[in-house]
């Protein structure tokens, strides 16, 4: 599975990395394809391309605040995520979300 992200937390300091940190390792261990992109105090990191979006088959935002650029994902499959909930579990909640996508039970945007 090829995965868009973004990462971002209140203070976009610690957890914004972290999480982005977690879901890279953890989407990798399962053997998908990541890519993604942290909001915080210093801005936009990693920023993802329109073709990385455009390739993917799901997008993550593991975030606890609004985030820029949502209209990147118009027509994309998006799963909503706290910071805390994806540091603490990370590899359940890939597996969640591969479940998701395996039943296709994601139309738009979906909490996990």
């Amino acid at each position: 599975m090829k995965i868009v992200g973004v990462a971002a937390c209140t203070a976009g300091i610690a957890h914004t990395y972290i999480a982005r940190e977690k879901l890279m390792k953890s989407a990798q261990l399962r053997g998908h394809q990541i890519h993604c992109e942290t909001q915080g105090t210093i801005g936009v990191e990693h920023e993802l391309t329109a073709e990385e979006i455009k390739t993917a088959d799901v997008v993550i935002l593991a975030i606890d605040v609004a985030i820029t650029g949502m209209e990147r994902f118009k027509g994309k499959k998006v799963v909503k995520v706290d910071t805390s909930t994806l540091i603490k579990n990370p590899i359940a909640f890939i597996q969640k979300v591969e479940k998701a996508i395996e039943k296709e039970d994601i139309s738009h945007e979906k909490n996990v």
